[in-house]
């Protein structure tokens, strides 16, 4: 099907081999959108025939439902890298200017800039795989998201999420965000401070859930700088060593495997949308309650602001009794990591939500702690 504003309209396309879980039904249109001009035609074919909308991104942190989404259905495809200097922007941050479709060899002018300032800016579609991104950085020697290895998605969804692993936030790289405005139907840049980023949040998936649509990121990185080594694993791994970039990518790469957390189509246990409960962060209050009805001398805890602290997700189910392995029909949680909840081969999207509630009901029951779910729930009432 095809609109008067000459944009492929499909009917009725499978979502679930869009996704990482591969679970659930159709959708009743589709766009394809390799451009910002095709972003805006399809919201105005969405506008002119009522229709609800879903963005789609790398489909790695979505759950749709078995009937599907009654709507039009838009992943965002736009492709480019470009690295360039810095420049000042009105909030006193800085955006290097966005190209649209470049995509850049490793060529020596950044390293000559970033030699001056040791900062260079790389923009990039939001269409573009986050791994192959992360890797592109690496191998150029620009630090600030090697610990974002293998993460499954892309560029679009990293704000939205505020995407963090290994000690490392994309938050704390990113300089602007380029957007679709729904509410003004127009193209804006939105600097970091804007994005109002916490913990797995930003104004994308708060505040602002519906009126944005991420086209780009302008990531601010260090050239020839040092990796991030927070995280404890990594600590223990490298001791005293300073690594290079590639030798921490390939460490993250390495862990995440451990826990079917690179997508393999080998490993059943990486058929999953990630972590799927975030890290609840409770007062002191909470936590001791915790400590009182736990039938262990510690629980691990980490400090999250004033007051604050962050428990571990995984943790607390294990502590309710969801084994690595445990199982629900043809739902399951992981082998190798208690936070997955993975697709056993032909399960369908409720019987992932079982799994899900299930989990919920025995940590509150155990611990009087409602864990959120990280992925977005498409297609269900």
């Amino acid at each position: 099907m095809t609109s008067s504003d000459s944009i492929n309209i499909e009917q009725n396309v499978s979502l679930a081999p869009l996704t990482t879980l591969k679970v659930g039904g159709p959708a009743r249109f589709f766009v394809r959108a390799s451009s910002e001009n095709d972003v805006v035609k399809a919201f105005r074919f969405a506008e002119e025939n009522d229709l609800g909308v879903f963005v789609l991104g790398g489909g790695s942190n979505i759950i749709v439902s078995d009937a599907g989404f009654d709507g039009l259905v838009i992943q965002i495809l736009l492709k480019g890298k470009l690295l360039s200097e810095p420049r000042a922007v009105a909030d006193g941050s800085s955006l290097g200017i966005f190209v649209d479709r470049i995509d850049q060899p490793h060529v020596s002018q950044p390293h000559t800039t970033a030699h001056r300032s040791d900062i260079v800016e790389v923009n990039v579609g939001a269409g573009e795989d986050w791994d192959a991104f992360v890797e592109f950085c690496v191998n150029r020697n620009l630090a600030g998201i090697e610990c974002l290895s293998g993460i499954p998605g892309f560029v679009g969804g990293t704000p939205v999420q505020n995407v963090g692993a290994y000690g490392q936030e994309v938050s704390e790289s990113i300089v602007a965000v380029r957007c679709y405005d729904r509410v003004n139907c127009e193209i804006v840049e939105l600097g970091n401070s804007e994005c109002g980023f916490t913990y797995r949040t930003s104004i994308f998936n708060s505040t602002e859930r519906d009126r944005y649509v991420v086209l780009g990121v302008t990531y601010r990185l260090t050239a020839n700088g040092d990796p991030k080594i927070a995280y404890q694993d990594l600590k223990d791994l490298f001791g005293e060593r300073r690594p290079t970039l590639n030798a921490t990518r390939e460490a993250v790469l390495k862990i995440r495997r451990t826990k079917s957390m690179v997508i393999d189509p080998n490993d059943p246990n990486s058929r999953s949308a990630g972590s799927f409960f975030k890290n609840p962060i409770v007062d002191r209050g909470q936590f001791e309650k915790i400590v009182n009805v736990s039938d262990v001398p510690s629980v691990p805890h980490f400090p999250a602001g004033e007051n604050k602290i962050k428990v571990p997700a995984a943790w607390l189910i294990e502590r309710s009794g969801f084994h690595k392995g445990f199982r629900c029909g043809n739902a399951g949680i992981s082998t190798n990591h208690s936070l997955a909840l993975v697709n056993l081969g032909q399960a369908s999207a409720a019987e992932i939500v079982a799994l899900k509630d299930k989990i919920q009901d025995g940590v509150r029951e155990k611990f009087d702690i409602l864990l959120r779910p990280e992925p977005v729930f498409v297609g269900f009432e």
